[in-house]
């Protein structure tokens, strides 16, 4: 996604200048502050996409459709697609209603960027970001506080006996790795994902390297290429759940298809080894760029939720998006110092293009892998077993 996920966040080293003076000497905490501000963000997103299951099952579409299926009047395989399609409709419509929300806020940021004349000097420059951080701020707490206040509470699962609400976390993280050897598929998407998510952040990374070969973007121009990358994002969003709702298609198929997508994105970039007629070499395929990316990448950020919720026994969500992030944030800092190391071992020690061939290689063989090994059908079983287990457990425990 754009603003809305990491990998499509400008680096502080794109937006802002070094100041020879005055906040140079308070580098230190703003690094701090930009590190806490990640993680919660990073927290924040993380918990969001987990609520989106439950909540879905919990919608009355398909606590009619689990009624039904109790009753013996629609089949497993009809109820799991109902399960799926409703998990995919509240995922999409959350993304494309963010998507629309982030051009809103991007216009005003637009409107304030002008006010401050952030083209006048470096230091208008630096005083712009400074501003955007604290209407951006404004906005994360204007929009948070009313949930706050209107959220209703939802127990959870209990904390076990000698555990506290700081050890219990470390203890889950370890119950997560153990229980997930129990099932076969979800840890196949696990590996999947950690290759895939790995080369997607890879891939963004190298773009925004060549991107400052071709020119260096001051903050107007960013935005203006984040507004076009999420109204794209949006559009893109949109047009593949009405594909999917129009024609019953499976979560699986979408995110097959969203692979396809990663693939040619890395095709792009490897061309640019042979020719600098294209591969962005230039600033046009920056734009270009943007809109690609929006219309048939970031898809990547709403199908990947939903095919690890598919792969989640249920009441297990918060547990398993949790080991999920942590191997996705892992995944990226790997890529780019294997990147770093194929680009000093090219001719010359510059060609940043060269982690292309690295990129599409990885991103070819997890696509495969997933679409040939990865069955949600053989999951779903592999899930039923899990938590007819896990009941077994648990009353033998509380006898």
């Amino acid at each position: 996604m754009a603003s809305a996920s990491p990998s499509r966040r400008p680096s502080s080293s794109s937006l802002a200048r070094t100041p020879t003076s005055g906040p140079a000497v308070r580098w230190e905490a703003g690094v701090a502050l930009y590190v806490v501000g990640l993680i919660c963000y990073q927290l924040t997103l993380t918990y969001w996409t987990a609520a989106f299951p439950s909540l879905a099952r919990n919608t009355p579409h398909l606590k009619e459709a689990a009624r039904a299926y109790a009753e013996g009047a629609i089949s497993q395989a009809d109820y799991d697609l109902q399960d799926e399609m409703e998990r995919s409709r509240l995922s999409n419509v959350a993304f494309c209603i963010q998507s629309a929300g982030e051009v809103v806020i991007l216009a005003i940021i637009v409107g304030i960027l002008f006010g401050v004349d952030v083209n006048a000097s470096t230091e208008a420059n630096n005083w712009g970001l400074s501003v955007l951080i604290a209407f951006a701020t404004a906005v994360w707490l204007v929009l948070s506080i009313p949930w706050f206040l209107v959220e209703k509470r939802r127990p959870g699962l209990r904390i076990p006996p000698g555990k506290n609400i700081i050890s219990v976390g470390f203890w889950q993280l370890k119950e997560a790795l153990t229980k997930i050897w129990h099932l076969k598929q979800s840890l196949i998407y696990l590996v999947g994902y950690f290759l895939l998510g790995d080369s997607l952040n890879t891939t963004v990374t190298v773009i925004g390297t060549l991107q400052n070969e071709v020119v260096s973007y001051d903050t107007l121009t960013l935005t203006y290429l984040l507004i076009v990358g999420i109204v794209a994002q949006g559009i893109g969003i949109a047009a593949y759940w009405w594909l999917q709702k129009r024609y019953q298609i499976s979560a699986k198929m979408m995110f097959n298809i969203v692979m396809v997508g990663i693939i040619l994105l890395d095709g792009w970039g490897m061309i640019g080894n042979w020719t600098n007629n294209f591969g962005f070499h230039h600033v046009w395929e920056i734009w270009v760029y943007q809109a690609f990316y929006g219309l048939f990448v970031c898809q990547w950020y709403s199908y990947s939720q939903i095919m690890i919720s598919s792969v989640t026994p249920r009441g297990h969500e918060f547990l398993f998006f949790s080991l999920f992030t942590i191997i996705g944030k892992t995944s990226s800092f790997i890529g780019p110092f294997v990147s770093s190391a194929i680009i000093d071992a090219s001719p010359g020690h510059n060609n940043n293009s060269a982690p292309f061939y690295f990129l599409f290689a990885l991103t070819l063989v997890s696509a495969i892998g997933l679409f040939l090994f990865l069955d949600l059908e053989k999951s779903a079983r592999e899930q039923e077993a899990f938590l007819a287990q896990e009941k077994s457990r648990v009353t033998v425990v509380d006898s």
